[in-house]
């Protein structure tokens, strides 16, 4: 077992790490003193495989808890759904001390932290996140968020979960399309934060995408220090260091928002997206071929796509536009001047962004 600390004040918690130890939780759960009664957001497959691990453990523990199945859909994340959901949590909210468990992977993790942020004003929440997309990233740093028809995540507050429980062994049911969507975000990482981390992921990657124990947990383990570290020092993106764990995602979300949230996970609209921005950063003289090459060579080596199929450059660059990140006409962009070496660029010309689209379609 791993602890990470997210240092925050009064607002810091603990990302515990390891095998086989959901069975430890409660003994975090009493001493946070949040409440003896766990309402559980997840889906019908986790509530499924997983529901009775995660249910004996909150028994023996003391705890009484309610699941409460979304679909296991982008959809979710959705504020009618969300209203459901709190209007179901209202009628559980009788004469008792809740808290709201995260079970799940990114969408049941925003969505969760997003109806915590809202209900009552706010009430805590922990997040047990089942992905490794979501056990790397999401469930770390507090954003919480829904989707509209204009673009991702533009509903959403930051808001801290109490704690993080990130049990590998939920890993190994994965299939190798899920795992490569959470590599896509690893390899963000990588490229914005820890070359030796970059060189890690070439070297083991047979043992990556097979869902070897000990290689999930050093990757996972380095992720959530990256992300502690930057979301400690900068926790709403107010000194711009934050906004560098956006590389890749303002095209990605953008390609996602364009197909519908249909055809390509979040992970595969990222590694688009890093493709987008790595070749940005070279065409701005940042890096050099041979750096966005190789850049290129590890994304094919997860098995993440490199080319879109069947979206037009038109669409991408409309929804686009509706990222969060603009603010009137001005865009944002992270680029990178090599590994390791992020950048926040503004303002960058339509025309170039344009030729980035092109470049992945």
């Amino acid at each position: 077992m791993h602890k990470v600390k997210v240092n925050l004040g009064s607002r810091s918690y603990d990302i515990i790490i390891g095998r086989s130890i959901l069975k430890s939780m409660p003994s975090y759960l009493r001493k946070l003193n949040i409440g003896s009664h766990a309402y559980i957001i997840t889906n019908s497959l986790l509530k499924d495989r997983y529901g009775a691990v995660l249910s004996g453990a909150l028994l023996k523990g003391g705890f009484c808890f309610r699941f409460k199945v979304v679909p296991d859909s982008e959809k979710s994340k959705s504020l009618a759904t969300a209203a459901r959901v709190i209007k179901d949590l209202a009628g559980f909210d009788k004469k008792r001390k809740i808290f709201i468990v995260a079970f799940g992977g990114g969408v049941v993790g925003d969505l969760a932290g997003f109806v915590a942020s809202v209900y009552k004003r706010g009430v805590a929440y922990v997040q047990v996140p089942t992905s490794l997309l979501a056990q790397v990233d999401s469930s770390i740093g507090g954003k919480t968020a829904l989707d509209l028809d204009l673009g991702k995540n533009l509903v959403g507050a930051f808001y801290q979960p109490r704690l993080v429980f990130s049990e590998i062994d939920f890993l190994k049911t994965l299939d190798k399309r899920q795992i490569a969507s959470g590599m896509a975000e690893i390899i963000k990482y990588a490229i914005i934060s820890d070359n030796s981390l970059f060189c890690y992921l070439e070297k083991r990657h047979k043992d990556i995408v097979n869902a070897n124990p000990e290689a999930l947990g050093k990757i996972i383990r380095s992720c959530s220090r990256i992300k502690a570290a930057i979301v400690s020092r900068d926790e709403k993106e107010s000194s711009g260091l934050r906004t560098i764990l956006n590389f890749g995602h303002t095209v990605g979300h953008a390609v996602e928002s364009a197909c519908g949230y249909k055809g390509y996970n979040h992970g595969e609209a990222v590694s688009l997206g890093i493709i987008a921005a790595s070749y940005l950063s070279r065409r701005m003289g940042f890096i050099n071929d041979r750096l966005f090459l190789r850049i290129g060579s590890l994304i094919k080596l997860y098995g993440l796509p490199v080319k879109l199929k069947n979206v037009s450059v038109n669409r991408i660059i409309d929804a686009y536009y509706h990222d969060k990140k603009f603010t009137g006409r001005q865009n944002k962009l992270v680029l990178i001047r090599g590994i390791a070496r992020p950048v926040v660029v503004s303002n960058i010309a339509l025309d170039l962004i344009k030729e980035a689209v092109k470049k992945i379609s």
